[in-house]
């Protein structure tokens, strides 16, 4: 078959959707389809573009055998949410003309967000899978960043249109499966399609802390990935000043539009420590070295994304401490699996005790790592890909 693959995210991006369309195209190609993907230039999470990728209006890259065809789109240099949508926007027009002029596919992967994408794909007259890594006019009004009114009402029947015209509509968790339910997408068209994980052999713990001076008696708690509204960091550096327990320090590993505002509160935190987003090679060194991974959300916002860095933690054995809303996806996943504990959002207190608890109690984080791993086996990526593929083929038949 041919398939195009159309999202904002691809390598040599390291963090968010990016590995997971990256993985996608790589996995359909290998399959014997004839795959290309269409894209943006590399700006997430930092949100800005590379040097050599600024002015470029289009460019065609070859990563891992797959014609990646690069389209320019609008980047702030200070995220907000209309200029989140101006940023969108000028992808989906960019991307929408470079589509049209690629050889017709038999089948579309577009992948949301951008929601936008799903009624570009309508345009084009080809069939097409919509696959929502987040529900983003959900997420948009859970996190304040929209009012509801005529513009969110138009978002909503955006988002209808996408899924009324998209042959299959495909999501990561059965909890967005059941929204798809809920906002009238008929259970035949809903398919499961989760972020997968490479189960891997994990790297020898010590180099993490080597490399960034950490003793081995130190705890660390460790969040890593994008530094945005969403994950609320803010609230873990301040209830880091809350901390009796003088061997724990949290470390925020990342880049973001909201990494300038908390290295100013981490500045003058004295067991916060900040450090760049690590290559995948350092980040799995990371994982190792990490005592107990922070997962975080703003409340509101946790029914309508779920995080994929939950993926590759559990994969490296590591328990978790997540700030979630206790219907989330994430909250869910955590008490199912008993990976680890989960607190409310704004609970300070509840976050220092346990994160105290996780530090004093050795025989809680080896019983929740374990669970954790075998919790994982269920997203082992060959698996969760060739389910995949197997659904994508019956677009052929």
């Amino acid at each position: 078959m041919r398939l195009i693959v159309w999202g904002i995210n691809y390598a040599p991006e390291v963090t968010g959707i990016a590995p997971c369309n990256t993985a996608l195209c790589e996995h359909l190609r290998a399959a014997g389809h004839d795959v290309e993907m269409v894209t943006s230039f590399p700006y997430y999470p930092a949100w800005r573009k590379r040097d050599e990728d600024r002015g470029s209006l289009y460019r065609t890259d070859v990563i891992g055998s797959v014609p990646v065809h690069r389209c320019w789109h609008y980047v702030p240099a200070r995220v907000s949410a209309w200029k989140r949508i101006l940023h969108e926007a000028s992808f989906v027009l960019t991307s929408l003309l470079r589509v049209l002029a690629l050889s017709r596919a038999d089948l579309l992967i577009v992948v949301s967000p951008p929601l936008l994408l799903g009624a570009a794909a309508w345009f084009t007259r080809t069939r097409y899978v919509f696959h929502v890594q987040d529900l983003q006019p959900d997420a948009a009004v859970g996190l304040g960043m929209l009012k509801r009114g005529i513009f969110t009402r138009l978002l909503y029947t955006l988002e209808a249109f996408a899924y009324r015209h998209a042959w299959r509509v495909s999501g990561i968790s059965e909890g967005m499966l059941a929204a798809f339910s809920a906002k009238g997408v008929p259970v035949e068209k809903c398919v499961l399609f989760p972020n997968g994980i490479r189960l891997d052999a994990q790297p020898a713990r010590g180099a993490f802390r080597r490399r960034h001076g950490f003793g081995e008696d130190e705890f660390l708690a460790i969040y890593s990935g994008n530094i945005g509204v969403k994950q609320g960091l803010d609230a873990v550096v301040e209830a880091a000043r809350l901390v009796r327990d003088l061997r724990v320090r949290i470390v925020i590993c990342g880049d973001g539009a909201d990494r300038a505002r908390i290295a100013t509160l981490a500045a003058r935190t004295e067991n916060v420590r900040l450090l760049p987003l690590l290559p995948d090679s350092e980040y799995r060194e990371m994982l190792a070295d990490c005592d107990v991974a922070l997962i975080t959300q703003v409340a509101g916002s946790g029914r309508s994304f779920f995080p994929s860095k939950l993926l590759p933690t559990f994969a490296a054995a590591c328990p978790v401490l997540s700030v979630a809303d206790a219907d989330s996806e994430l909250a869910r996943a955590i008490a199912e699996c008993g990976g680890g504990a989960n607190v409310s959002p704004g609970d300070s207190a509840g976050f220092v005790a346990a994160l105290e608890g996780f530090a004093q109690d050795a025989a809680k984080r080896t019983a929740c790592a374990r669970a954790g791993r075998a919790w994982i086996e269920r997203y082992e990526l060959t698996r969760v890909l060739a389910d995949f593929t197997a659904e994508v083929e019956r677009a052929g038949t």
